[in-house]
């Protein structure tokens, strides 16, 4: 091998698995997604978008998690949120942003809205699986059931408000085991 092959082989990039690539810090994965929620496929959008890049990033295990979260996060805003005062433009459909990091040990994804009330987070069993007996029913809350269902999906579920008004909620997944 003469000397400008030897430069070229030790100028060569390593090629690195795309899960490598997502737990080295200097190249952790952002996408993000503006829906309105005008449209009656803004949940599916949402879960196509989450899908299709956990397969680019190598993450394939986690898609079905990911899409059930996600579907439940924009699903609260379709149905729930209601603008802030300083947001809300007449005849203006919702906004939602959907975003979605990977670094280096997790995996985040965010839903935004425009509203800045805080999401009902559950805290917790309200009646002992002891004490429910045979009625499993007595375990489900009247309401906040699909933060319920993410809460046991995910690894850690937060929000954050926005500066300008409205909020994000946040969820973390732990990747191969790791904090």
């Amino acid at each position: 091998m003469d000397a400008r092959q030897s430069k070229r082989v030790a100028n060569t990039p390593r090629a690195i698995s795309l899960r490598e690539a997502a737990q080295d810090p200097s190249s952790g994965h952002f996408r993000a997604l503006t829906l309105f929620d005008e449209s009656s496929s803004t949940v599916f959008a949402a879960r196509t978008m989450v899908s299709g890049c956990l397969q680019d990033w190598g993450f394939g295990d986690m898609v079905d998690d990911a899409r059930l979260v996600v579907s439940e996060l924009v699903g609260n805003v379709v149905h729930h949120a209601v603008p802030d005062e300083c947001l809300t433009r007449p005849g203006a459909a919702r906004r939602i942003d959907v975003l979605v990091k990977a670094w280096p040990g997790w995996l985040f994804i965010g839903v935004a809205d425009e509203d800045s009330t805080p999401p009902d987070l559950p805290v917790g069993e309200f009646v002992s699986p002891q004490l429910a007996g045979d009625f499993a029913e007595a375990l489900l809350p009247d309401r906040g059931r699909g933060l319920l269902i993410v809460q046991r999906l995910v690894d850690a579920v937060w929000w954050s408000p926005k500066s300008l008004g409205g909020k994000t909620v946040w969820c973390r997944f732990d990747l191969d085991g790791t904090t």
